[in-house]
């Protein structure tokens, strides 16, 4: 099969390596489509934990089985299906635990014409969504789901602020929120992205690059607010929550918060909530939740297999408004 290689830091190829064998409960699924996130781009810059060369990068994928392992249910074959990419989450619902891993490293991910997987990491693909959409779908969908839904527990009627409007996880924890009847505002550096979010159901948006950005927005303003950047910025998230607010973390793009006052936090009753990923519970919910509101994944752009680099170009560019998809052959 064809498959993106990542051979060595900032060294990929689009080359053919053997297909996988699918071992005891696990399925083979033929991608038609697959997805970038953040990690595949930490990955290729050397930047994430574990590292291992040659590897298949990607997590998310969508696509139809066409093999099964010993044990795993003839019922599967032939089925159009989604991946779950949290691997071996663990029996507490309240946190990952120490065999944890996702899709893409070290096990083989998504960026190729097949892929293996255990049969429990496959759902069937949402009816209303294209195969570029489905395959957009699940660590943005299952991180946002986790965030807005379990950790920060939105409620209808909140208001709420989603920071760096643009990537996948961020478009779609808007999307969930919107659908949950919260009002939500966003944040971006740029009045285009804002203007997309406004489409998808934001009230307005700010220019994070703004000297007075947090002013304008209004502090002690918001219920929620949903972060994955952290750094210099985050001392003005604490301004804008409200007493008793939440501030679920998903990431921290931009390092650790210098000079954060506590006293803030501890003194107006705030909540400072950390999620990764998502659990198989939030994964079901998560589902059930996009097909019962019919939400659609934000594509920025789609190109076939061959174009990969440049779908990672654009990433590390930074210049994308949802999620950056790659096509296979059909």
């Amino acid at each position: 099969m064809r498959a993106l290689l990542l051979t060595a830091v900032n060294e990929l190829q689009v080359t053919t390596v053997p297909d996988p064998v699918p071992a005891a409960g696990e399925a083979v699924v033929t991608l038609r489509a697959a997805a970038l996130n953040h990690r595949d781009l930490w990955i290729k810059l050397g930047q994430y934990a574990g590292l291992r060369w040659p590897c298949i990068p990607g997590s998310d994928g969508a696509g139809v089985v066409t093999a099964l392992g010993a044990g795993a249910p003839a019922a599967w074959l032939g089925r159009e299906v989604v991946i779950n990419p949290g691997l071996d989450w663990g029996a507490s619902a309240a946190a990952q635990g120490e065999q944890f891993s996702i899709l893409g490293l070290p096990r083989a991910g998504t960026l190729a014409e097949q892929v293996a997987v255990p049969v429990g990491q496959l759902a069937p693909k949402p009816a209303h969504l294209t195969w570029e959409e489905a395959a957009a779908l699940p660590l943005a969908g299952l991180t946002a789901w986790r965030a807005v839904m379990t950790r920060a527990a939105v409620q209808p009627g909140e208001r709420v602020l989603v920071t760096g409007i643009g990537g996948g996880v961020a478009l779609f924890a808007l999307q969930l929120a919107v659908a949950q009847g919260a009002e939500v505002w966003v944040t971006s550096s740029a009045d285009e992205k804002i203007a997309r979010a406004v489409a998808h159901g934001a009230r307005g948006g700010f220019r994070y690059t703004a000297p007075d950005w947090a002013q304008a927005a209004g502090p002690g303003r918001f219920a929620v607010i949903v972060d994955s950047a952290g750094g210099a910025g985050f001392e003005a998230l604490v301004e804008l929550a409200a007493p008793g607010g939440r501030i679920v973390l998903c990431g921290a793009t931009r390092g650790n918060p210098p000079g954060l006052t506590l006293r803030k936090v501890f003194w107006r009753q705030l909540s400072i909530l950390g999620t990764t990923m998502g659990s198989p519970a939030d994964w079901e919910a998560m589902l059930a939740f996009v097909a019962r509101h019919r939400l659609q994944p934000v594509v920025s752009s789609v190109l076939p297999l061959a174009q990969a680099a440049e779908a990672f170009a654009r990433m590390e560019r930074g210049d994308q408004c949802g999620k950056l998809v790659v096509r296979m052959a059909t």
